[in-house]
């Protein structure tokens, strides 16, 4: 068989609006029933020309949201010819209804094709109308995005012998494991489109995503972003710029990181180096990472940083986090206005039982 189906496929604003609307709108590219409006609606989809007088039709299928305490119905009709009893043109006809248009409408398609997003057109004819009939019983929407038409391919009954191509039975009967076969190999034909991680959604876009070791992710939008950049950011994963994207990506904050090289206390231009031993040690293997106070909400949120970052770190270095607190350092010709004071000496005894907190001063006149 022919795996290639021709189809017609209704799915932007310009094709529906040639249509029968009643209580259905346009909702965007696609068709929609408001519960808050009405429970039930119709769209009447302008005539279909096959071009060929007893064209047999095939299928339809319908691409919806339809909630739960929805429904859709599909009706069909198809004829040789345009007319409708009196009328010339049967769109017209449709068109021209006003007030409660569904006895006429009713006459006219009689039951439904099909209920649900699929079903088998049981009309010969030239021409086709259909008509897409939402219900709503809940208060969410139902909406109707793309409608296909099945008009051409391969048939299963084409590789039978002649007596049996002509039955009508025969030929509908198969024609469900027809649409199987031709559904499998569309899906087949697609797949590379669809493990393209810029159009995959939901769990197929973690799929690609965990393929490339990206597993953490606010939103399908930052996936894709870090997928598209999977390579790169491996390449430098471990460096300096490697662990301040990996600290931004954690926390969304702008971290201050500080080697060991940078403050070693034997270096010959380190200015202090009793102070910067006892701050940051000398431990060559050990790095840190300064960020704001509020950076965090809570202390669970803390320590999975923490577990997080030691597996994007270097092997073999340790990461000690720090967290700063707002201040402001006053110099000696800080300017405050006239006789103004910051403060004054505090008389303290220090013994085991005192705290000493980060902005004590110690010290002063020899009067005070």
């Amino acid at each position: 068989m022919e795996p290639i189906q021709t189809q017609m496929v209704f799915c932007c604003a310009e094709q529906w609006k040639n249509g029968y609307f009643h209580q259905i709108e346009a909702w965007g590219d696609g068709l929609g029933l408001d519960p808050a409006k009405a429970s039930t609606g119709v769209f009447c989809l302008a005539a279909v020309d096959s071009g060929e007088k007893g064209y047999v039709w095939g299928r339809a299928a319908v691409e919806a949201h339809l909630p739960p305490d929805t429904a859709l119905r599909i009706y069909a009709r198809a004829a040789d010819t345009r007319r409708w009893e009196n009328w010339t043109d049967l769109d017209e006809h449709i068109r021209g209804l006003s007030g409660d248009p569904m006895p006429a409408l009713g006459e006219i398609f009689g039951p439904p094709a099909g209920e649900g997003q699929e079903c088998l057109l049981p009309c010969t004819g030239r021409y086709l109308w259909l008509m897409l009939e939402l219900t709503a019983t809940g208060k969410q929407a139902p909406v109707i995005h793309a409608l296909r038409l099945w008009m051409g391919g391969d048939h299963m009954t084409d590789y039978l012998p002649a007596i049996y191509q002509g039955q009508e039975f025969t030929r509908r009967f198969l024609s469900i494991f027809d649409s199987m076969y031709a559904d499998m190999d569309r899906a087949i034909d697609n797949l590379p489109g669809r493990m393209d991680y810029r159009y995959a959604q939901g769990d197929l876009l973690r799929c690609l995503a965990d393929w490339v070791c990206v597993e953490r992710a606010d939103s399908e939008e930052e996936l894709r972003a870090r997928i598209a950049t999977a390579l790169p950011d491996y390449e430098d994963l471990y460096t300096v710029a490697g662990v301040r994207r990996s600290v931004r990506r954690l926390t969304g904050r702008d971290p201050i990181l500080i080697e060991p090289f940078q403050v070693s206390p034997n270096r010959p231009d380190c200015q202090d180096p009793v102070l910067y031993r006892r701050l940051y040690g000398e431990d060559p293997y050990r790095f840190f990472v300064l960020l704001p106070e509020d950076t965090f909400a809570s202390q669970s949120q803390r320590e999975q940083f923490q577990r997080e970052m030691e597996e994007v770190i270097p092997a073999g270095m340790t990461m000690q986090m720090i967290q700063l607190k707002p201040c402001v350092q006053l110099d000696w010709h800080t300017y405050l206005g006239i006789n103004a004071r910051i403060g004054g000496y505090v008389p303290a005894v220090i013994d085991e039982q005192a705290t000493i907190h980060y902005d004590t001063t110690i010290g002063g006149a020899t009067h005070e």
